[in-house]
């Protein structure tokens, strides 16, 4: 199950305090679509364990690919509902994360970024 492989790997990444959680995590929406922020505590964990399973999935991917992957659709009240992207400031600083621990590299063509092999 992908939620369960999720939560291990997010588990290892908050016990091996590799991962630094950024300061503003508290603050921040993960998307337009979103009207609060996440309510678990570990979510910037979860995410960045997320986008590496997704690298492992589909490599190399962007910013704006996973963009999409995340997006949902806008509920606009009367109007009719609209797909909106995911926040891209979260998605690039858990790419970063990844790139700090070796997990992920850039992909030598400059398009996204690959999964290391480790």
């Amino acid at each position: 199950d992908q939620h369960e492989i999720v939560r291990q790997i997010a588990g290892f990444l908050k016990k091996s305090g590799k991962v630094k959680v950024p300061e503003w995590s508290d603050l921040v929406k993960l998307g337009i679509t979103k009207e609060l922020a996440p309510v678990d505590s570990d979510w910037y964990y979860v995410r960045t364990a997320s986008v590496a399973r997704r690298l492992y999935i589909r490599s190399p991917t962007g910013v704006g690919a996973l963009r999409r992957v995340y997006g949902s659709n806008k509920r606009r009240g009367v109007t009719p509902n609209h797909f909106a992207k995911a926040s891209g400031s979260v998605i690039r600083k858990a790419l970063q994360t990844l790139e700090a621990i070796k997990w992920v590299e850039k992909h030598p063509d400059g398009n996204g970024r690959i999964l290391t092999i480790t």
